[in-house]
């Protein structure tokens, strides 16, 4: 009897298998947990199946938070099979098991987190050892995507290093959760319920999600101490009746009042009086250009998104949490809309640029939207390149494990059945894709000096600019912020991040009349009209939204105030792209912080202080983004074979037991 010999691919859920079968023309019909043709056998996880065994599962007496059972550091992990889950884990194994099974696809989530889920399974199932392994590893679901992640699958060991920077990655978070949260409830559990007033208490401690809640609780508290101070500025009027422009004073060497003790800053005075003094100084006198400067500005469109620069962008415009962001743009993925949501780049690879023009003949083809057709048509029209290669947005050394986020140009035949917002936010990213084939947009910008002569060689200094977009560019596409949307505050008095940061970016005097600078000549005396104090005040940093703070966790290692770490820890956040969303989900569910449904700004709540300080007393340095993105940049060292696994795990035993023995020693 011949045995005919099978492929056996398992995905991450049901939803990618069918996606997988249409791909393949697998047509025969779903079995119990797998599909099966002559060639072929399709199977999936459903998320995790397998997970790490608490305590208590290697020794009863672990139940129990005692000291004396702390630290709890395994010699040989347990793992066990999800309960709810034990039917599909059942069905893979059986599969994998099979005598026929002549090649397995490690086809889960191309990520870290995915390469987890599945190596976890392979684990527990213990495969047909004859089985060839292989990962299939795509960056999108199309039905070619598929086929070409199928046809050059590796084998399996060359992703090893992922997997271990991946076990690494859930056996840090295990024992730093379970341990510190045991010890640190043990010694300030009872004083924590009796400021919360509760009976009893327990502290929640995490890699990431501690440090998280430091930032905003240090935030906070930066807000509620600061007490603003107010100061005098001075602008002068200058030019005839009908064609007068405004300059703002500056002290410079020249200045009468340079390094006096009466100057907040070198733009105003402390007290009124003193500007109102200075400004009679300024009467009668002589007033020359003597810098003028006419140039072109050229300004091109962003960089593509990446996970955290969506999620910031959804939250800024749609007001959803990053949680809500990611499972919109999964979705979009799984529909074959876009490309893989959980990356950390925002450019394209070498190889992608070259065959872009599928991305825009697709969308050309498919997209319904009068707008992006209206911004494809100027594109053929104008004969705009699509070359990116030598451009800023294909760069082959900032990409991971994959490139930004762009539309496929297919996926359209499951389009009109989106929710609305799911729409917004796949046209969002169409304009953010689009945008980067539009020239730049071109700007006239005049900056002028003026000093006004004092006496014994003297001078006061006054500069405006003025500038005006003569060719939009990118920007018909990625239109600029509406004013009034800027100026809207929300509930609580705060103004968006973003807003307040795109106000002042162009540091320009945007009431100076560039038509009226243009006819201005360097040497040329103009006269005064007159001069004004403007009363200004200090004003606080913002409060987080869910989005700025997804950025801010991106970002983290710029922080890092020692220059040598910053360097290197560069590029190393903390938490990933796939889980930064999550820690702020599980910081609001167990009331560490409280998220404004209406504006999504941020403030830690009454217990995630206390958390703060207790922290703060014990091992403040588990509020340090230096901690945690150091970790995070060791995890990744792994995944690059540029160190061993057991050299990180044994740094991490020696954190916990120097931590523990310190804290123990304070009790």
């Amino acid at each position: 009897m011949i045995t005919l010999s099978k492929k056996l691919i398992i995905t991450e859920k049901p939803s990618v298998a069918m996606e997988f079968a249409k791909a393949l023309k697998i047509t025969t019909s779903r079995k119990n947990g797998y599909l099966e043709s002559n060639d072929w056998i399709i199977t999936w996880c459903v998320g995790h199946l397998v997970t790490m065994s608490y305590p208590e599962k290697y020794d009863e007496k672990l139940k129990f938070w005692r000291l004396d059972t702390l630290p709890f550091i395994p010699e040989e992990w347990k793992y066990e099979i999800i309960p709810q889950v034990q039917n599909q884990f059942n069905i893979v194994q059986q599969l994998l098991q099979r005598e026929d099974i002549e090649e397995i696809y490690n086809a889960g989530d191309s990520g870290r987190e995915g390469e987890y889920i599945q190596r976890l399974v392979f684990m527990m199932a213990k495969p047909n050892p004859k089985a060839k392994m292989k990962r299939v590893w795509i960056d999108s679901q199309t039905e070619e995507e598929i086929l070409r992640g199928i046809r050059e699958a590796k084998d399996m060991s060359e992703y090893d290093s992922l997997s271990d920077s991946a076990y690494l990655r859930a056996k840090e978070d295990y024992l730093i959760g379970i341990n510190f949260s045991r010890l640190l409830s043990i010694i300030f559990g009872r004083r924590l319920a009796q400021n919360i007033h509760e009976d009893r208490a327990s502290i929640s401690v995490g890699r990431v999600m501690t440090c998280v809640l430091g930032m905003v609780v240090s935030r906070e508290r930066e807000i509620r101490n600061f007490v603003k101070t107010k100061y005098y500025k001075i602008m002068g009027e200058f030019g005839e009746e009908e064609a007068s422009f405004k300059a703002d004073w500056k002290a410079t060497e020249k200045s009468t009042v340079w390094e006096s003790p009466k100057l907040y800053n070198e733009t105003g005075f402390k007290k009124e009086k003193d500007a109102k003094e200075f400004i009679v100084s300024l009467s009668n006198k002589k007033a020359v250009i003597t810098e003028l400067k006419k140039s072109k500005q050229k300004e091109n469109a962003p960089l593509l998104f990446n996970l955290a620069e969506i999620q910031n962008e959804c939250t800024k415009r749609f007001k959803i949490k990053p949680d809500e962001t990611l499972e919109i743009i999964q979705n979009l993925y799984e529909k074959k809309l876009v490309t893989y949501p959980r990356t950390d780049a925002r450019v394209l690879s070498t190889a992608v640029s070259k065959e872009i023009n599928k991305n825009l003949n697709g969308i050309a083809k498919g997209c319904k939207d009068e707008e992006i057709q209206g911004y494809i048509k100027k594109m053929v029209e104008e004969k705009y390149s699509t070359n990116l290669a030598k451009t800023k947005y294909v760069n082959d050394s900032k990409i991971t494990d994959h490139y930004a986020i762009i539309p496929t140009g297919q996926g359209y035949e499951n389009f009109n059945s989106l929710p609305q917002l799911q729409k917004d936010i796949y046209l969002v990213i169409v304009k953010r894709f689009l945008a980067i084939f539009y020239p730049p947009a071109e700007y006239n910008k005049i900056q002028l000096t003026i000093e006004v002569e004092m006496d014994k060689d003297k001078k006061e200094t006054f500069t405006t600019s003025g500038r005006v977009c003569i060719n939009q560019g990118f920007l018909e596409i990625l239109k600029p912020v509406d004013k009034e949307n800027k100026k809207k505050k929300s509930t609580n008095g705060e103004q968006d991040v973003e807003n307040k940061e795109e106000e002042n970016k162009n540091g320009e005097n945007k009431s100076a009349d560039l038509e009226i600078l243009k006819k201005l000549k360097k040497g040329q005396e103009v006269l005064i009209k007159n001069f004004e104090i403007k009363e200004a005040e200090t004003s606080p940093p913002n409060r987080y939204n869910s989005g700025s703070i997804i950025l801010a966790m991106e970002n983290a290692g710029k922080l890092i105030e020692e220059e040598e770490l910053r360097e290197q820890i560069k590029g190393a956040g903390i938490g990933t792209s796939a889980t930064r969303g999550e820690i702020i989900k599980k910081l609001e569910k167990i009331n560490y912080i409280e998220i404004n449904n209406k504006t999504q700004i941020i403030t830690p709540s009454q217990k995630g202080e206390y958390i703060y300080d207790i922290v703060m007393q014990s091992m403040p340095d588990m509020l340090n983004p230096k901690l945690t993105a150091s970790w995070e940049k060791g995890l990744d060292m792994v995944a690059k074979k540029e160190i061993k696994p057991n050299e990180f795990m044994t740094k991490l035993e020696n954190y916990i037991n120097s931590k523990f023995n310190k804290l123990v020693v304070k009790m």
